[in-house]
């Protein structure tokens, strides 16, 4: 503890007792004020949720939520737990470990499609809560088998993690930039589409025009593609090692 009575370090939210050992019981749990919270987000988006706002959505003063809640930051932190719990994780793992992560996927993918701010808070906000533990307890569970050490265990997990979240933020930002131009999303790709076939035509681009000319694409499956990049992540991990890196 510091000399001005402060911890001399952060605290993560989990630590603190959500409620004191003596004195009258709280007129709120964590859950249901980060379940408010969320509602804003969902609807407005994470700018939009404030203390004050929180406050008056549970029913009790501002200066009062913090008794629950210390800060901004420990309420996100709470939002994205309890946004993790959404999950649908089975007893057991099924076995085949690549399946199972590609369910997971597929799930946290779905999740970042009903909370769009879900994809940046995560980024800041990775806390491991008690949902979090839930899910990364079952992953490793899948992953028992798998013939990997701990530390490459983990290492996937995060790599299927930052997939999804990078491919969600990707199709979040489109989706949000072809309702703010009254467009659709395919709309917009078949203008950026139309823009490059002018461009590399100059010939100053051969190896562009080159790979759009061989592309056995014709049209982007956003379900498609990220079935097929998922399943590259884990085919590199396949095996007792992993991939072999490079420069050995």
């Amino acid at each position: 503890m510091a000399a001005n009575g402060r911890a001399a370090g952060p605290e993560v939210i989990w630590a603190r007792p959500e409620r004191a050992g003596r004195g009258p019981r709280p007129a709120f749990t964590r859950e249901e004020i980060a379940a408010a919270a969320v509602r804003i987000a969902d609807a407005d988006g994470l700018a939009a949720v404030s203390m004050r706002r929180v406050a008056t959505a549970v029913g009790c003063a501002t200066m009062s939520l913090y008794n629950y809640v210390p800060s901004k930051g420990d309420l996100v932190d709470l939002m994205v737990d309890l946004v993790g719990g959404e999950y649908e994780l089975p007893a057991e793992p099924s076995g085949d470990w690549r399946a199972d992560l590609r369910q997971l996927a597929y799930q946290e993918r779905a999740m970042m499609r009903r909370h769009p701010w879900m994809a940046g808070a995560v980024l800041s906000h990775n806390f491991l809560g008690p949902n979090a533990l839930r899910y990364l307890e079952f992953a490793l569970a899948a992953l028992a088998d798998s013939g990997l050490d701990d530390g490459l265990k983990l290492e996937l997990i995060s790599m299927v993690n930052g997939t999804v979240i990078s491919i969600a933020s990707s199709e979040l930002a489109a989706a949000e930039r072809a309702k703010e131009s009254g467009h659709t999303v395919e709309q917009h790709r078949a203008a950026q589409a139309g823009y490059l076939a002018r461009v590399v035509a100059d010939g100053q681009h051969p190896r562009v025009a080159r790979a759009f000319a061989h592309s056995s694409v014709p049209a982007v499956d956003a379900d498609e593609v990220f079935d097929r990049v998922i399943g590259r992540v884990l085919d590199g991990y396949a095996g007792p090692a992993g991939p072999e890196p490079k420069g050995r």
